[in-house]
């Protein structure tokens, strides 16, 4: 019998971390991450990381585990999270994915494989310089000549993703996406059940809005800045996040304060609709109503559930 998944995605800000702790509540689970950012220690504020009382209603895993000088890969997630979810079931407790971070929720569910490849540093350094001499839109028009699915689905400043996707041709001759595409026709350890919190555009983006102000008021400045003094450095592959980036500008002076928060709403609006857009391609994904969500999964999880042995 398949493994019982719970996944709970959307775009940044939409409450995802909130329905989860509830549908955990309900049916003994407990909280697996699936956020880039939330991996790592330190970044508490620019992550939206949960809260203490949430960490207190549901138990959540995969959050505050590497340094933010440390690279960490999807493949390595995607190894650590099956583990963790492996770990979950064995107490006989129901394992609930939440995050919007679609590549490592398709990772784990679709349980992709990732090629054996060698890390090509020299190559990787090379890429970086022509990123850095020319603008991310560059390595998209380099990555568009060999693999042009990637191109157009990797966003020029999601670097490390755009070069892995040319390294990974480099070496294998095949496409990556292709690789991706080859390894869907897996078939799952898991039977996945998929939510996603389905907002208004309007209401989600000031939503964002509101939340970027919050996190201003709440010390992200004061948390980038202790970042920084700790001696971590913008170039690192986690200060690449949105509210990191933006106000590691500031502090470098290279542009105003309200100049670097009103960069930060709108590159959490962007990245909202980026998020979205990867979602809607998933046809297993049940739209939620933000107002009623809670309710309607809990009632489609409790008849899903129940075809599972000790669950």
């Amino acid at each position: 019998m398949k493994i019982p998944l719970i996944i709970i995605a959307g775009p940044t800000a939409s409450g995802k971390t909130a329905l989860a702790v509830d549908i955990a509540k309900r049916f003994n689970g407990e909280i697996v991450s699936a956020d880039s950012m939330q991996i790592y220690k330190y970044m508490d504020i620019g992550t939206a990381k949960p809260t203490a009382e949430e960490r207190a209603a549901a138990v959540h895993h995969m959050i505050d585990f590497i340094e933010p000088d440390k690279s960490y890969s999807v493949a390595e997630y995607a190894a650590d999270a099956h583990k963790c979810i492996a770990d979950i079931v064995s107490r006989k407790k129901t394992p609930v994915m939440c995050g919007g971070t679609g590549l490592y929720i398709d990772a784990v569910a679709n349980d992709l494989t990732f090629g054996d490849t060698e890390t090509d540093y020299t190559l990787r350094e090379r890429l970086r310089g022509l990123a850095e001499e020319n603008g991310g839109e560059y390595l998209i028009k380099m990555l568009a000549e060999v693999d042009p699915v990637s191109a157009k689905r990797l966003h020029p400043n999601n670097l490390k993703r755009v070069i892995r996707a040319i390294e990974f041709y480099k070496q294998t001759g095949m496409p990556i996406s292709e690789h991706q595409e080859e390894t869907k026709r897996i078939d799952s350890r898991y039977d996945a059940l998929f939510f996603c919190l389905d907002w208004d555009r309007a209401a989600l983006y000031e939503r964002i809005n509101r939340r970027v102000d919050i996190m201003m008021s709440d010390g992200l400045l004061e948390e980038v800045r202790r970042l920084r003094d700790m001696g971590y450095t913008r170039g690192m592959q986690s200060m690449q996040g949105i509210g990191y980036k933006e106000l590691f500008s500031y502090l470098d002076g290279e542009t105003a304060l309200d100049e670097a928060v009103e960069a930060i709403k709108r590159g959490s609006r962007r990245y909202a609709k980026r998020q979205i857009t990867w979602f809607k391609r998933n046809s297993l994904m049940r739209g939620l109503d933000p107002e009623t969500a809670a309710a309607n999964a809990a009632k489609i999880i409790a008849e899903w559930i129940s075809r599972f042995e000790n669950f």
